[in-house]
């Protein structure tokens, strides 16, 4: 059984910026991951409609994220 869970994000009274510096798509294209200027890594849903939804945001990089790589099995 797939449990869907919505992300929720809980900050102050602005949200971190997210400048796309670097994007990638899944192999079985259910999941978008976003690099950013600001170091963060995004990971977004996307249903069969094409609908972007929130899943997680990483924290932890001191420099911008310039490149994404799938690792291998």
């Amino acid at each position: 059984m797939k449990v869907s869970v919505q992300a929720v994000a809980a900050w102050g009274k602005i949200a971190p910026s997210h400048s796309i510096t670097a994007i990638m798509i899944t192999d079985d294209q259910q999941t978008i991951v976003t690099g950013s200027q600001e170091g963060q890594i995004c990971l977004w849903g996307l249903s069969s409609e094409l609908k972007i939804s929130s899943k997680e945001i990483l924290f932890g990089h001191t420099a911008s994220v310039t490149c994404l790589a799938k690792a291998r099995e």
